[in-house]
């Protein structure tokens, strides 16, 4: 059994590769930083971003491709790679601006993760 990502086992939708430039901010607004999405999907992201983000931490990020912002939660820290996180969008939607979204990706039925 492998001991990475939480993010990988917990998919939901389809997986996108693409590379957008994000900003990321955390919820108590002490850390501003930029960043890339490595992989998306409706219901969050594989991101790069020097910021020293926490498994848990609830952040918010702006999609600069689309003008969209949503509210998430780090769900997976890389350990190989601590640049590398897994995100979890708090509702499941396209904010990563993708033109023609996989068929999965219905935001009016996708149920979003209670934590």
């Amino acid at each position: 059994m492998s001991d990475t990502p939480m993010f990988r086992q917990s998919r939901r939708s389809t997986r996108v590769p693409l590379r957008v430039a994000i900003a990321v901010e955390s919820g108590d607004r002490r850390l501003t930083g930029d960043g890339e999405t490595i992989v998306v999907n409706l219901h969050g992201a594989l991101i790069l971003t020097a910021l020293d983000l926490r498994l848990g931490m609830r952040i918010s990020i702006h999609v600069h491709l689309s003008g969209k912002r949503a509210n998430a939660r780090v769900v997976y820290v890389d350990p190989r790679n601590p640049l590398q996180y897994g995100v979890e969008l708090d509702q499941p939607q396209n904010i990563w601006g993708v033109p023609l979204p996989p068929e999965d990706w219905d935001e009016k039925t996708a149920e979003p993760r209670f934590h």
